[in-house]
Formats: structure tokens, C-alpha cells, sequence
């Protein structure tokens, strides 16, 4: 599995620290898919699942965010399902 995801062009890194702040990102490259708080570990899980956000990654970096994801959910004692 990557240790690494790659900065992507469609992406500002700088619009998820504006709109979430200084907080945890399941991608943190692109500061994509905030992990800070239930809510946001719920709908980070749910959009990394969506066809069209999943697509932009590749399978190692993809791997390496839902692992990210899972931890969080972990760690605040949230269920999420498996894909």
C-alpha cells in the first residue's frame, strides 16, 4: 500500500483548510475528506465511496484514505459498513 497520495491539479489543498479549518484529512495532500467528527467521518466515507471521487485516485492511494477513514471511525467508536 502507498504511503503517498499525489497533489492533484482539480484540487486546492487551501479550500479544505479555508471550509474545515485545521483539522484531520483522510487525504492529506489534497486536504480532502475531513475525519474530525462523526458527521465528517460518515460522509467522508460515504463520498470516497461515490464512482467519480474514488476515480481520481489510484488503488494505493485510494486503500491508504479508507484505511485513514477506518481508523478514524475507530477511534470515535463509529460502525461504518464495508464496501
Amino acid at each position: 500500500m502507498s504511503t503517498k497520495i499525489d497533489r492533484r491539479d482539480d484540487v486546492n489543498p487551501e479550500e479544505g483548510e479555508r471550509k474545515y479549518g485545521d483539522v484531520s484529512f483522510a487525504d492529506t495532500t489534497n486536504n480532502k475528506y475531513p475525519i474530525d467528527t462523526p458527521e465528517h467521518i460518515r460522509a467522508a466515507w460515504s463520498y470516497i465511496h461515490h464512482k467519480d471521487n474514488a476515480s481520481t485516485y489510484d488503488s494505493d492511494e485510494l486503500e491508504l484514505i479508507k484505511s485513514r477513514i477506518r481508523r478514524a471511525a475507530d477511534q470515535h467508536h463509529i460502525e461504518i459498513k464495508n464496501e
